[in-house]
């Protein structure tokens, strides 16, 4: 399973965004960080993490990774979006066919 942040700032922001990164705890031991992942588009810059987990540590796994967009909050222009997604066997298993 994973977690999927995303975050968008303009580029103004930017080293703004830079400097609290820094400071940023890393992952706990029970997920693993990918990221992140930069690209630049017509709306700034767009900023992807992926986070993956054990399902059973869903619930303390998405506060983490909401603490960490609120270190960001202040920062003009910063949005995020999370999400979780899983895996296709975890999805078979929820309709009964794993």
């Amino acid at each position: 399973m994973v977690i999927i942040n995303a975050m968008r700032f303009p580029q103004e922001s930017a080293s703004q965004v830079g400097k609290r990164f820094l400071e940023i705890a890393p992952p706990p031991d029970y997920m693993t960080m990918q990221g992140p992942y930069l690209k630049g588009t017509d709306q700034g810059i767009k900023a992807i993490e992926i986070f993956s987990l054990d399902e059973t540590k869903l619930a303390i796994g998405i506060d983490y990774v909401t603490q960490r967009c609120v270190s960001y909050f202040g920062i003009p222009g910063f949005s995020y979006e999370t999400s979780v997604c899983f895996e296709a066997q975890e999805s078979l298993k929820l309709i009964g066919l794993a």
